[in-house]
């Protein structure tokens, strides 16, 4: 059994969040995650929840590091609140070059750095709830000031869940340590990579906070090949391969194509966007890589597929909207066999 959370395109902005949210909710998903990518996330993430009653929105992922803590504490207490509790705050810390480039923001440990952010955001959330003194001094953050006149006070729903996104081995750990749980990169969820690599990461991260395993959620986020038929099926799988050629040709995702023995595939990826041949990259996605990255399956059968590939590996999973509302009916039964 899955929780099964439904996905958002990154390009859909402001304007068609709530109707896709309350479309997501009238299909029996358990959740929405919005993107912080071409829009800002907290906004998608408060037009979805008062767009929907049931359905639980999390952000997948925030960029952090451009946003103070304080600042995201701030929305994600007023997101909870007018939810009656039903947001989740993923973070990221993104890549260098879009954090000091594209932000305009430090990147300065993104390890530490990130851990502070959270055990700052855990600090902050305290103190709103208990009006206790808030008092964090770390490394990268420090929070030692709040008089009660910008302490929005207690709500029904204190816990927030943070998730964090993860790829390295030093990052997973540290999500392991202080997080409420991760949410996987596309690239890193075949099975054997989350058995033989993440989950003994995320292992030591427990070991080290001395914490149960069984309080910690891993949110699958599989690129998924699916449709009404066989047709539909072969479409999603070629788009898929364009999408693996493009995540791959970022050097930072490379570990889980070593675990196959393709390191040639990155460095190849890489070099053709080098020479601008973006057009190019898909020719590098062997059938054989993406039969390993991308589950495919039509609808009848998609569920059974997910099931076999994932059963106890994780409690939560990722499923695509269909591009076609036609299909909604389907896609909603997939659903329902997947959390049943």
């Amino acid at each position: 059994m899955f929780k099964v959370y439904a996905t958002t395109p990154e390009s859909m902005g402001p304007g068609a969040i709530g109707a896709h949210a309350a479309r997501a909710e009238a299909m029996g998903f358990d959740g929405l995650q919005v993107p912080d990518a071409v829009h800002d996330g907290l906004l998608l993430a408060a037009m979805a929840l008062q767009a929907t009653q049931t359905l639980v929105v999390g952000t997948a992922v925030l960029v952090a590091f451009p946003r103070s803590p304080m600042t995201v504490a701030i929305a994600a207490w007023d997101l909870q609140q007018m939810s009656a509790g039903r947001f989740e705050l993923g973070l990221g810390t993104q890549i260098r070059q879009n954090i000091e480039q594209r932000y305009s923001a430090r990147w300065v440990a993104p390890v530490p750095q990130l851990r502070e952010y959270v055990q700052s955001l855990q600090a902050i959330f305290h103190s709103f709830q208990t009006g206790e003194r808030l008092c964090f001094e770390g490394e990268h953050y420090r929070f030692t000031r709040l008089q009660p006149f910008f302490n929005p006070g207690p709500i029904a729903h204190p816990h927030i869940p943070v998730l964090c996104g993860a790829v390295g081995p030093a990052m997973t750990r540290m999500v392991g340590r202080v997080a409420d749980g991760m949410i996987t990169h596309p690239t890193n969820t075949p099975p054997a990579y989350i058995r033989e690599v993440c989950l003994p990461r995320l292992r030591g991260g427990f070991e080290q906070a001395h914490r149960n395993a069984a309080d910690f959620r891993l949110v699958l986020g599989p690129l998924i090949a699916t449709g009404r038929d066989a047709q539909a099926v072969a479409g999603a799988w070629e788009k898929q391969r364009r999408l693996l050629g493009f995540l791959y040709s970022t050097p930072a995702y490379w570990p889980s194509l070593e675990l196959f023995g393709w390191q040639d595939k990155g460095q190849q990826l890489l070099d053709l966007t080098r020479e601008g041949r973006w057009q190019d990259l898909e020719d590098i996605v062997s059938d054989e890589m993406l039969e390993q990255f991308v589950p495919r399956g039509s609808y009848a059968m998609i569920a059974d597929v997910l099931r076999e590939r994932y059963a106890g590996l994780a409690h939560s999973i990722t499923f695509p909207m269909p591009e076609d509302p036609a299909d909604d009916a389907l896609a909603a039964a997939a659903i329902a066999r997947l959390r049943g």
